[in-house]
């Protein structure tokens, strides 16, 4: 679902900074070789991850949801010189891709995969974060935030992907459809949570940007 024209959204792209040559290089190899290349980030809002990192100067990120690595490696472009991003994913079959991307750029050395549950993985990071982004499964959103506030630096951000979930968030929720009332419950509990103050973006699917008070 497209909430600007295409056109207005290749407007903005021509008018924002460019897609750097490693990414470009993913987003091509994303979309001729793996299912559901849609859930890469992309360019416009690779750049939105890489300003907001950059503007926060990070030493600890954390990623829930790596897919083939596109929006890890935008985050990592805001990372202090000694940082770490430590990226999850469950699906062991797009490591090869992740690593391959991850290897060619300047911050091989602090990007660290995980593979497997994000809910299991993410406790034993002994770490206080400064920016994350959630970008996993949404049924386990509303879990995801219960785990990683506590984990948060003051002044940190928590980014939230796929907020709109393709505008079904306006629409009467099907039977079969587990993932639309998680994310009206999760949009619900992420803005009236005092431990933070909440924007929500109309960026691509829906973008929130949680800062932690």
């Amino acid at each position: 679902m497209h909430f600007i024209s295409e056109e207005l959204e290749n407007y903005i792209e021509k008018h924002s900074a460019a897609e750097p040559e490693l990414l470009q290089q993913l987003n091509k190899e994303t979309h001729q070789k793996i299912l559901q290349p849609r859930m890469l980030s992309g360019h416009f809002q690779g750049r939105v991850l890489s300003m907001l990192s950059k503007i926060l100067n990070p030493e600890h990120i954390l990623e829930l949801g790596t897919y083939t690595g596109y929006a890890t490696l935008c985050l990592a472009e805001g990372l202090k010189n000694d940082g770490t991003i430590d990226t999850i994913d469950i699906n062991e079959e797009l490591e090869d891709i992740q690593h391959k991307y991850f290897s060619k750029s300047p911050f091989k050395d602090q990007i660290i995969q995980h593979i497997g549950n994000a809910l299991d993985i993410v406790p034993t990071l002994n770490k206080k974060f400064d920016l994350v982004f959630i970008d996993a499964d949404k049924e386990n959103y509303i879990n995801y935030w219960n785990l990683i506030v506590p984990m948060m630096n003051k002044g940190g951000i928590i980014l939230s992907d796929n907020v709109l979930w393709s505008g079904k968030v306006l629409e009467e929720v099907q039977k079969n459809d587990k993932s639309t009332p998680i994310l009206l419950e999760y949009n619900k509990i992420v803005n009236e949570d005092s431990r933070v103050e909440t924007v929500l973006l109309p960026i691509r699917d829906g973008l929130t940007v949680s800062r932690v008070l």
